[in-house]
């Protein structure tokens, strides 16, 4: 699944669209009408975590603005009332702009991409290989949008929704300057593996298993080590390595760098050592593949003594 950095590569990717109106959609979704898309101009984009928002603008006469307010004690849904609601979140997510006879309504298009999720602009995307019967078949858009000054953006495999405002919560995004390292000290401070932890998005809101399994290694940590038996410095030295390797891996991706990977998918770690690939997860939750060296990162249990982790 595309990871924090990856979701603001997308986004610098829709950018040179800003302002500009749709002309025509296609696509295969079935989650939004795609003609609700449709002459609407494009005015922001923001991302939170994993998820990509895309803001497009329309305008409507007072009478449908009326009108639509009306239809919230008709059996409307949140979702449709929420077309000309005002956030109160941030001044950039104030949506109305009125004039004397209209106003301008901002609805805000969110995209949470699945594992193989992207997004791509003036180009479709190509088979790399023939399926299992030999055929080589293009992966197919999810969403298509083209627009008045001639380019196009192509959204694939993942799920989009309608709402009124992004999701904010900058303390808990691992790439925003607000990331709270406290609250994120006091979560991997639980008694439950670190691994787990790191995957949680309303705490680590952007960490995927890349992530994830790269600064485990970095921090000489292993994986299923619990969390309240590791160091305090050790899981401050975990949070660190969070933050600068992801934002490392954004940098590299604005100048098209490709990631080196120090333990993912790897068949040896740095030292030599043979790597473990195991499928990690909540009891009652998706298992994640985690490669890790059993010897560099040695399992925590109560009562062991810890070296600190690496500088």
């Amino acid at each position: 699944m595309p990871e924090g950095p990856t979701v603001r590569k997308f986004c610098s990717v829709t950018l040179p669209f800003m302002g500009q109106q749709v002309t025509k959609v296609g696509g295969s979704t079935k989650q939004i009408l795609l003609q609700d898309l449709m002459e609407k101009k494009f005015q922001d984009c923001q991302v939170h975590g994993k998820n990509l928002y895309l803001a497009f603008c329309c305008s409507i006469n007072k009478q449908e603005k009326v009108d639509n307010v009306s239809t919230q004690d008709n059996g409307k849904s949140e979702e449709d009332c929420s077309l000309i609601s005002e956030p109160s979140t941030a001044p950039r997510d104030k949506i109305t702009t009125e004039t004397s006879e209209e106003t301008l309504v901002r609805k805000w298009l969110r995209f949470h991409f699945g594992l193989f999720g992207s997004v791509r602009a003036n180009e479709l995307s190509r088979a790399k290989r023939g399926n299992k019967k030999g055929d080589w078949k293009d992966p197919t858009p999810r969403l298509i949008v083209h627009f008045d000054g001639g380019g196009f953006l192509v959204f694939y495999n993942c799920r989009m929704t309608w709402c009124s405002c992004p999701f904010v919560e900058p303390t808990s995004d691992i790439l925003c300057p607000e990331f709270d390292k406290e609250k994120a000290l006091r979560a991997l401070s639980n008694p439950r593996p670190v691994c787990i932890t790191l995957m949680d998005q309303s705490v680590f809101s952007g960490v995927g298993n890349i992530i994830k399994n790269e600064i485990l290694y970095l921090a000489r940590v292993h994986p299923l080590s619990l969390g309240s038996v590791l160091p305090v410095e050790t899981l401050i030295a975990l949070i660190n390595y969070a933050v600068t390797f992801t934002a490392d891996w954004l940098n590299d991706k604005m100048k098209r760098k490709a990631l080196h990977y120090h333990i993912y998918m790897k068949e040896q770690c740095e030292n030599g050592h043979p790597v473990v690939k195991e499928a990690i997860g909540p009891t009652y939750g998706l298992k994640r593949l985690t490669w890790f060296c059993p010897i560099c990162q040695k399992l925590v249990r109560s009562g062991d003594i810890v070296q600190p982790a690496p500088e």
